[in-house]
């Protein structure tokens, strides 16, 4: 593959977040296949059942900006903190989509013209903490401002009007309150600023609604290949019933839904339930609920046919893992972010052996990427 002309922050050591951009992609794809193909050999996935990697769009693919807002009123900077404490401005930042580089542009004004006071981390003064912004495959916006209190939302709400023109793709605003000192992205407080609560990501042909403090994939071009990937290796083994754990705002349990099982999603977070049961509304099969997968695979009856997990870099743990390992469930359908967490919780489950294997680089540029996995009890 050719190599893309480099990032001029990067070029210039301003930000080194995407730590392998110096490293051809094919390079990159190469080195991440063999790490996966290296921790998982010991667990009877064969090289002829490892499928070949789905690559990315090397930049343009992030769907969500994270930016630190740091400077002045008067020139407010947007993107990341220095060793230093000080603002690198990344509102160019070619990972992001050409949306969201068009907005921050506009942004960066309404912090000046809203009077944000960017927060100083050193002095503990200041408003405005970060600022995050979603684009949908629909080319709409969410955005939501970070205050550390509710002071600027009058000032807020007052320009909006002037925002939502110079900005007409923004579709869901609000504010999250963030009081403490402390180095957390959010808080648990959102407060609307638009009638529009949820912003749709259309993905593989679903619509998925996602709600502010609601996770979503950050390549929406991954996301929407491993849906598909999903939905086509569980229709393969025709489970009858499906549970998935860690359903997030519902992906894998709609994309399954499709396949004619009867799928009950569960998720520890509020906001991402009511997510998923706002795109699941027409669909009598499938099922969320509010819950912790350990908790609620223990309490549970019967197993189902088939389990999908999709953990956080942790993994699904030891105790999960056992209760996967003694239920009888035929299949499991394993999303990873970590191959490392990956084999051991692989470990803890003899019985269930990997049948296919292929990795998506949901993360170019760097050494993450996600793996899906098609285990079958031997």
């Amino acid at each position: 593959m050719p190599q893309v002309q480099l990032c001029h922050h990067f070029d210039a050591g301003r930000c080194r977040s995407c730590t392998w951009l110096g490293t051809p992609y094919d390079v990159q794809l190469v080195a991440k296949q063999r790490q996966v193909e290296d921790l998982l050999a010991g667990h009877g996935l064969a090289d002829a059942s490892w499928l070949p990697p789905v690559a990315s769009a090397q930049l343009g693919f992030r769907n969500k900006a994270k930016m630190v807002v740091h400077g002045t009123v008067e020139a407010p900077t947007l993107g990341i903190l220095n060793p230093a404490g000080a603002g690198v401005d990344l509102r160019d930042c070619p990972l992001h989509t050409p949306g969201i580089r068009a907005a921050l542009r506009v942004l960066a004004a309404f912090v000046t013209r809203a009077a944000l006071t960017p927060y100083d981390v050193p002095t503990r003064r200041g408003e405005l903490k970060h600022l995050l912004v979603t684009e949908s495959p629909d080319g709409e916006l969410m955005v939501r401002f970070v205050l550390r209190s509710q002071e600027p939302v009058a000032r807020i709400r007052k320009h909006l009007a002037g925002l939502r023109s110079e900005l007409p793709t923004l579709a869901v605003a609000s504010v999250n309150l963030q009081p403490e000192h402390k180095a957390i992205l959010e808080g648990d407080r959102e407060i609307p600023l638009t009638e529009q609560e949820t912003l749709t990501m259309r993905v593989d042909g679903l619509a998925l609604h996602l709600r502010p403090q609601s996770f979503f994939q950050t390549n929406t071009a991954m996301a929407a290949e491993l849906y598909r990937l999903g939905r086509s290796w569980v229709g393969s083994v025709a489970p009858a019933t499906v549970w998935d754990l860690y359903c997030g705002v519902g992906g894998f349990a709609l994309a399954i839904a499709g396949t004619g099982a009867a799928v009950t999603g569960i998720e520890i977070s509020p906001e991402a339930v009511a997510s998923a049961r706002l795109s699941a509304a027409d669909l009598p099969d499938v099922r969320f609920e509010v819950g912790d997968a350990t908790a609620y695979a223990a309490a549970a009856g019967a197993p189902p046919d088939l389990v999908v997990v999709n953990p956080p870099r942790r993994g699904i743990g030891p105790e999960l893992a056992g209760w996967l390992e003694s239920s009888g469930v035929r299949h499991v359908l394993y999303s990873s972010c970590n191959a490392q967490t990956l084999a051991k919780d692989l470990d803890a489950m003899p019985s269930l052996r990997p049948v296919r294997g292929q990795l998506l680089d949901m993360f170019p540029n760097t050494a993450h990427y996600e793996v899906l996995t098609l285990l079958e009890r031997s």
